[in-house]
């Protein structure tokens, strides 16, 4: 009985471990997601500004409709660039949070 009191102490002290392992990726992850976001959206509002900047300027319907076309095209090139990135970071989170389960969850299923 003392033997299985020893096994079942030191499991939960591995998993202990193994959680704060997961929520320290867990976090870090989280954290270049914000920054990323916050990243995207300044840049994203910049250039948002500057484009109206740009069609307030405009002398003709034709610059303004050119202008616009311009920005449009690149707002959504950057939407799906950084949509792609944020993907990518997500999958990361995700895989970095598994990680220190891993060897648990193996030695589960045998």
């Amino acid at each position: 009985m003392m033997k299985s009191f020893e096994d079942a102490n030191t499991m939960g002290k591995e998993m202990m471990d193994h959680s704060l392992k997961s929520y320290a990726a867990m976090t870090k992850g989280v954290q270049a997601i914000a920054s990323e976001a916050t990243d995207y959206s300044k840049k994203s509002y910049e250039d948002g500004v500057a484009a109206f900047e740009k069609l307030a300027a405009s002398k003709s319907i034709e610059k303004a409709m050119e202008i616009q076309t311009d920005y449009v095209k690149s707002a959504y090139e950057s939407f799906v660039a950084e949509a792609t990135k944020m993907g990518e970071l997500y999958a990361d989170l995700a895989k970095e949070a598994y990680k220190p389960f891993e060897g648990v969850i193996a030695s589960a299923t045998k």
